[in-house]
């Protein structure tokens, strides 16, 4: 059996400032693209010695059926501490619902995402890679929002999300 981490064996962790967090108790706009490096990258999140290290099994998933499919829920509303499609997903409840559709259990809270797979430069991240932010305050070093990624072409990065309100998406 194959352990990869999240379909490239890798996974992104950065921070970025202003970026809303999943715990925003605004309402929402809705799941949707948005452009990683429209804003400034002040810090990485700090991997966290309280959640366990974890490796996730993506078996056969290849990285353009999970983005294919993560972007057929563009326009489901944002709700706070949902998974559900019929009434809306938080960042980390999108991950969960896109990732669950392919029978690929991952962590329900985007800080259990913390020490999921492993960091790698913006530079390198693909189409399918998660990149996981420390949401609205960057200092916090706790993942507080999360996306897909679902380009990186020369360093322009987009991803697709579930947004509060507050940021891009």
């Amino acid at each position: 059996m194959k352990h990869i981490y999240f379909l490239s064996t890798r996974i992104f962790f950065v921070s970025m400032l202003f970026l809303s967090s999943c715990h925003s108790g605004r309402k929402a706009t809705t799941a949707g693209p948005a452009e990683a490096n429209t804003r400034d990258i002040r810090s990485k999140v700090v991997l966290s010695k309280k959640i366990p290290a974890r490796t996730i099994n993506t078996g056969q998933v290849n990285a353009d059926a999970l983005v294919d499919f993560a972007e057929t829920l563009v326009g489901v509303p944002y709700k706070y501490g949902s998974a559900r499609k019929d009434e809306g997903f938080d960042c980390s409840g999108f991950i969960y619902y896109v990732f669950s559709h392919f029978a690929i259990p991952v962590p329900r809270t985007s800080s259990d995402f913390t020490n999921a797979g492993k960091a790698i430069p913006l530079a390198d991240s693909r189409r399918g890679d998660l990149i996981l932010f420390t949401g609205s305050n960057p200092k916090s070093g706790v993942v507080g929002h999360m996306g897909i990624i679902t380009e990186n072409k020369k360093g322009r990065v987009r991803f697709i999300h579930s947004a509060s309100g507050r940021g891009a998406g």
